[in-house]
């Protein structure tokens, strides 16, 4: 293995460190911004640039371009930085969405008031007459029209005034239970 020479000037010819900070510095930095949106990243993932050259300078040859090596390692951090951000936007997103979604444990009114309203549809549903507590529970459970009508045997026209009438029916039954619990 080859052995690496000390510090980024050994890479990059007779310039220090501090004058190729002090020459690149606002432009790099103003990249960030551009892509970022974010000062206060931008200065972190600049100062990692530099940092990076610090540490582990390329190798400088005929044709280097220290420039574009900067340009390259300041962009692969802030694309790294964008895809990091969205992934923990997703992660954060879902599980909002999953709090909301969630039965609240810790609320057992909530919990014992959708339960008692399950109850009472499904009371509601065995009150009925058979083939409109069917019409609701097919269309209910994500059933189109169509298919509705191949299953019990009907004209695809009639299920949506068959079903209007067992909404009814149920929405009726369904408050005279509601008013019996009281």
């Amino acid at each position: 293995m080859k052995a690496r020479k000390a510090g980024p000037a050994a890479a990059v010819s007779s310039q220090s460190f501090e004058e190729i900070f002090l020459e690149h510095w606002a432009m790099i930095y103003r990249l960030l911004v551009r892509m970022l949106g974010d000062p206060d990243e931008a200065e972190d993932l600049a100062l990692e640039t530099f940092f990076r050259l610090y540490e582990r300078p390329p190798e400088a040859g005929e044709g280097f371009n220290l420039k574009g090596w900067l340009f390259r390692v300041a962009t692969n951090l802030s694309l790294r930085s964008i895809r990091s951000h969205q992934r923990r936007q997703h992660y954060e997103l879902a599980a909002g969405k999953n709090a909301l979604e969630d039965p609240p444990e810790d609320r057992p009114a909530e919990i014992l008031d959708s339960q008692e309203a399950n109850h009472l549809a499904r009371l509601a549903l065995s009150r009925m007459q058979s083939r409109q507590a069917q019409l609701l529970s097919l269309r209910y459970s994500g059933m189109t029209y169509k298919e509705i009508s191949g299953v019990l045997g009907l004209a695809p026209t009639s299920i949506g005034p068959l079903l209007l009438r067992a909404e009814r029916e149920f929405a009726k039954i369904y408050r005279s239970l509601s008013r019996e619990e009281i």
